[in-house]
């Protein structure tokens, strides 16, 4: 059983069904106590970094994700999701994260090494560079195009967590991960072929649903 964390910023109702097509049974909980049980979980994530924060705090879920994390269960976030899994963000002021990924999160600067400005927020389709192939998570997953929508990026000194990465200006973290915790920064479940494959990876060979 996959657990959906339900903390009132996350595109569920996309999740949910992205699951249903792989046959992966899951529940939704907007407290550790309705979803405590379940084999893997999914945290994902749209809006500001600080809001979140606080959110998944009023929702007891601070604490309750820290310690399936050091549990060894499978735990997958998405998007701003993923953002919150490293130490801090610069968005809305200098905001402390879970801390289970080293790094923090960064806006794009909007000028690149050339000195020309381009779009922000990061949007549309980009370009995965695979980094990590023989990743459990990367079964069958190519260099592809996925889905991206956001503002900020993650900024890491540890290039051993980097599974994937996609070129917009810069090198941006697409897939991270170490041991039993991954991550996206684009929305898998609105990506296509990689998409969907990188989810039934993530239920049925990592949590083995």
């Amino acid at each position: 059983m996959i657990g959906i964390i339900d903390y009132g910023m996350g595109n569920l109702f996309s999740v949910s069904k992205a699951l249903e097509r792989l046959g992966v049974p899951y529940k939704m909980g907007d407290r550790p106590e309705k979803i405590g049980d379940c084999d893997g979980y999914i945290l994902p994530g749209v809006g500001a970094f600080p809001d979140a924060m606080k959110a998944l705090d009023e929702h007891g879920f601070i604490p309750f994700i820290k310690q399936k994390a050091a549990d060894d269960v499978p735990i997958y976030g998405i998007c701003l999701g993923m953002q919150l899994l490293f130490e801090s963000s610069e968005e809305g002021g200098e905001t402390k994260g879970l801390g289970l990924f080293p790094g923090r999160i960064v806006k794009f600067p909007g000028v690149n090494p050339k000195g020309q400005n381009y779009k922000v927020p990061h949007m549309g389709w980009n370009k995965l560079k695979i980094h990590q192939p023989s990743q459990l998570l990367l079964t069958d997953v190519g260099e592809e195009y996925v889905y991206f929508v956001h503002s900020f990026v993650a900024q890491t000194d540890d290039d051993s967590i980097l599974y994937a990465t996609a070129d917009y200006h810069l090198d941006v973290p697409a897939i991270i991960g170490k041991e039993n915790l991954v991550a996206s920064q684009f929305h898998p479940e609105k990506s296509g072929r990689p998409g969907m494959q990188l989810l039934e990876n993530f239920c049925k060979v990592m949590v083995k649903q």
